[in-house]
């Protein structure tokens, strides 16, 4: 999957600056027309110009420019908060991102209920989303739970079966493991599932197939890369290059 973009045409550096969170258009052929925009070291007052941004030195204002054409972050996902671009009621979780972060215009790779929280992927690589996302792959992704009602080992040989939703589809078949129970008024169930596909809802309605209802999911893992416990709700950082990696991308910064 490409992450360098290396072979890429020259574009107009007004074009770079911008994606690079150096001001909009206009303010950038500002900057061109006072001089403090070098390419090489020549300065260059047409906004216009075409460079390599990967083989031409820039600078602005005498500060080099590093360019890169993608971004790939971690975020641990708060609950309230909807897994898409816009919302015109709800926050989304692009509102939570830093400006040096929303700059490069990343979205969701896939989504996490409303409700659900943890591990969010946010990139602006579209190919490497579609490799993600795609049925084809059967990307695991793995979702610890507390369920309301006893989960037993007859759940756990119903999920490695695969089991009918309410609309007639059949899961492919999912790891479910019990990781502990809470006796009160209510049983609830401490549970890790991995699934390899995505449906709506699934996880939700996987239990409720077999008459057991989420009450709290969290997703830890997507294929190999794993939550950052470290990170607070709401919180993301970069992937290194090391979990790029895992999930079968290029260069990220380390």
């Amino acid at each position: 999957m490409s992450a360098s973009g290396n072979a890429a045409k020259k574009q107009r550096i007004d074009k770079v600056l911008s994606h690079m969170g150096k001001g909009s258009r206009s303010d950038i052929r500002k900057q061109a027309k006072q001089g403090l925009i070098t390419v090489n070291g020549a300065v260059i007052k047409d906004s216009g110009y075409h460079v390599d941004p990967y083989t031409d030195r820039i600078q602005v204002s005498g500060e080099p420019v590093i360019y890169r054409e993608f971004i790939y972050l971690m975020m641990n996902k708060p609950p309230g908060v909807l897994s898409a671009t816009e919302d015109k009621r709800d926050r989304t979780v692009l509102d939570l991102l830093k400006q040096e972060y929303a700059q490069f215009e990343p979205f969701p790779v896939g989504r996490l209920d409303k409700d659900t929280v943890g591990l969010l992927l946010l990139t602006n690589d579209g190919q490497l989303a579609h490799e993600l996302l795609s049925p084809r792959k059967h990307v695991p992704k793995t979702y610890e739970a507390t369920v309301e009602g006893e989960v037993d080992v007859a759940d756990v040989a119903a999920f490695a079966a695969g089991v009918e939703l309410e609309d007639g589809y059949l899961t492919l078949p999912a790891q479910l493991t019990i990781l502990g129970r809470e006796r009160g008024s209510k049983t609830l169930s401490q549970i890790s599932l991995t699934i390899t596909e995505g449906k709506f809802h699934q996880v939700k309605r996987m239990f409720l197939a077999v008459g057991k209802k989420v009450i709290f999911l969290k997703r830890v893992s997507m294929g190999g890369l794993k939550l950052d416990e470290q990170l607070a709700p709401g919180a993301c950082r970069e992937l290194t290059a090391e979990e790029l990696a895992l999930l079968g991308g290029g260069e990220a910064e380390t």
